[in-house]
């Protein structure tokens, strides 16, 4: 996959960065450096091409999901990040996900197939990826921000994400936003805050 490493001290946690559609692996830099500056960065690119709009997986029209790609891309990433950790010498277990639109759908899509992917998520207007059961995420922590007028994730998807979460035992905090889909600095110093709490 089409990325880029930044180490900064290996002995620290590694922010996975996951951009949404139509982004590349330098938009998130800005707010990881925001969040906590002294972390290693894994940036990557979604390799999935929608009329010219990066994605990390294919979708078959505006919220419907192409399940069976997803779980692939999804199985692919995870192989990614596992020969990352091998090639740069970063700690496997405490990578966190920092994904915004597609790229948090991408990151949930982690959490819902494997237990040990992520130590932390911080996941900006995310959806629900499939209907699955969920392994046991007690050793996971996620925040999740949403908008109460996001046109592209209702309320209740939102909160049914953070539901599901919570059920298989991850310690999840939703921050909601009263504006629609795009990332406000309100959001950013949210994360920034409950990264800084735990």
């Amino acid at each position: 996959m089409i990325h880029f490493f930044r180490k900064n001290d290996l002995t620290q946690p590694t922010f996975l960065l996951l951009h949404g559609t139509g982004g590349n692996e330098h938009d998130l830099v800005p707010l990881a450096q925001i969040i906590e500056p002294t972390y290693n960065i894994l940036s990557v690119r979604g390799d999935v091409s929608e009329r010219g709009m990066n994605r990390f997986f294919r979708r078959l029209s505006e919220g419907i999901f192409d399940e069976p790609d997803l779980i692939v891309r999804t199985q692919q990433l995870k192989s990614f990040i596992d020969q990352a950790s091998i090639d740069y010498g970063f700690d496997r277990s405490k990578v966190i996900a920092l994904g915004y639109s597609n790229g948090a759908n991408i990151a949930a899509s982690l959490l819902f197939h494997y237990k040990d992917a992520l130590d932390k998520a911080i996941l900006f207007h995310p959806v629900v990826p499939l209907h699955k059961a969920l392994p046991d995420l007690h050793q996971v922590s996620a925040f999740i921000s949403a908008g109460k007028r996001d046109p592209l994730c209702d309320s209740s998807i939102s909160q049914e994400l953070a539901d599901l979460l919570t059920e298989a035992h991850a310690k999840v905090n939703l921050h909601w936003e009263n504006g629609g889909h795009n990332l406000t600095e309100a959001e950013v110093m949210a994360a920034k805050t409950w990264l800084k709490s735990l």
